[in-house]
């Protein structure tokens, strides 16, 4: 019997068998991957992937249709227990019946409690998201968390939200010649004084972030206003206050880490004009208030990342590293806070062209062992990919991978 393209695709593992002058077996390169699911014809978009307090990994992802034409995405989720090799069969953890759901975000709280926070989209269009949040106490067994609270997230950015961004679309006025300029400033000074616009359209999309075990940052962008927020709660959920705005030119899906003088560090996808940066800011006031937004050196074509700090102080950035095209896939390493990235190799790389893949949206975390786990949105090249019964390119899914620091130290092959 003929092996599926797919299950052959999901099965390959790349392993570098090199030592480091140790035979401690951390330091030994490593990755191994495997698709969730096989591949099919709906959208599979956005996971976010977290490690439970028993060794299982959760992760969660939006599947449907398209959520800009169609009402039937929703969050799906599977589990990959300990010790395992196979992900379980896929659950629903959220479905608001006639609603797209969309960006979902997952997290464990110092409580040992499971948070999933994820937009409903109102009218197919990102602006009229409405933000919502999940909580479950018993989710480490097979199957879908119980939750035990849902609500939604009602986002009222301050009063002074009008007026930062005045002053600080103020310095884009002189490209207001350049249509995508015109477009941004038009719509954030007409929006940022009107209630529902500021009020509706904040997703999520990379992990929340704790601050000192007591404060909850959750990373907050709109499609609308082009920009960035942070959602802030010191009572996990009963209140909720926003920081001022991070206004830039495009800076979206910000992602957070702490420095070691105790500021925080966010890094954003470039939705505004070429050349395209990894977008960047920082906080000293535990991301009350920011400064302004800038490049960074690291390319990005418009498209998720995400940032986190290992348990050495080492920080790992995943990300589309080109200017256009998400058909690469780079994890990178700094030892110096990101003042310089060191260290860098491939996940994914395709020739850029009519069979190039599409990798992207990834999530990252550090497991308690020390090794990294990724997951991330794949579209197979279109040589690759299989029809369904339907005759429908089977070409989408949600891939998972294993590695380590020896690896990404150890360069392309």
């Amino acid at each position: 019997m003929k092996t599926p393209r797919w299950r052959m695709l999901a099965t390959i593992a790349w392993c570098s068998v090199a030592w480091l002058g140790s035979a401690v077996a951390s330091e030994v390169p490593f990755l191994r991957g495997e698709f969730i699911r096989p591949p099919e014809n709906l959208h599979n978009h956005g996971s976010c992937l977290v490690e439970a307090p028993n060794g299982d990994l959760i992760v969660c992802w939006f599947n449907g249709s398209g959520e800009r034409t169609a009402d039937d995405c929703r969050i799906l989720g599977a589990r990959l227990v300990r010790g395992a090799t196979t992900w379980s069969p896929r659950f629903v953890m959220a479905d608001t019946p006639g609603f797209p759901d969309t960006n979902c975000c997952l997290f464990i709280d110092p409580q040992q409690r499971l948070w999933l926070i994820w937009p409903t989209i109102l009218d197919n269009h990102w602006e009229s998201a409405l933000l919502k949040v999940k909580i479950a106490e018993s989710y480490q067994r097979p199957g879908a968390p119980e939750w035990k609270t849902q609500d939604v997230i009602h986002v009222k950015p301050g009063p002074e939200f009008a007026a930062t961004v005045q002053r600080a679309v103020e310095k884009f006025r002189a490209r207001a010649g350049e249509p995508k300029i015109k477009e941004f400033v038009d719509y954030a000074l007409a929006a940022s004084q009107d209630k529902l616009k500021s009020r509706l359209g904040w997703m999520t999309r990379a992990h929340p972030f704790v601050l000192d075990g007591r404060r909850l940052i959750v990373p907050l962008y709109s499609d609308g206003f082009n920009f960035s927020l942070m959602a802030i709660t010191d009572d996990w959920g009963a209140t909720w206050h926003t920081s001022t705005p991070l206004v830039g030119e495009g800076n979206v899906q910000p992602s957070i880490v702490r420095r070691r003088d105790g500021s925080l560090y966010t890094m954003m996808r470039d939705n505004g004009l070429p050349p395209q940066r990894i977008q960047q800011a920082s906080s000293k006031d535990r991301g009350e208030t920011w400064t302004d937004v800038t490049d960074s050196d690291l390319p990005d074509p418009g498209a998720g990342l995400e940032i986190i700090a290992l348990a050495n102080g080492h920080w790992v950035v995943i990300n589309n590293d080109t200017e256009q095209g998400r058909h690469s896939l780079c994890v990178r390493l700094s030892d110096d806070e990101g003042r310089t990235w060191k260290w860098s190799r491939h996940l994914e790389r395709d020739e850029p062209g009519a069979d190039a893949g599409r990798y992207g949206y990834p999530s990252i975390l550090q497991a308690k062992d020390g090794t990294l786990h990724a997951t991330y949105s794949v579209q197979l090249r279109p040589s690759l990919a299989a029809k369904d019964a339907e005759g429908k390119p089977a070409h989408k899914t949600i891939r998972h991978v294993h590695f380590n620091e020896a690896w990404i130290r150890a360069g392309n092959r």
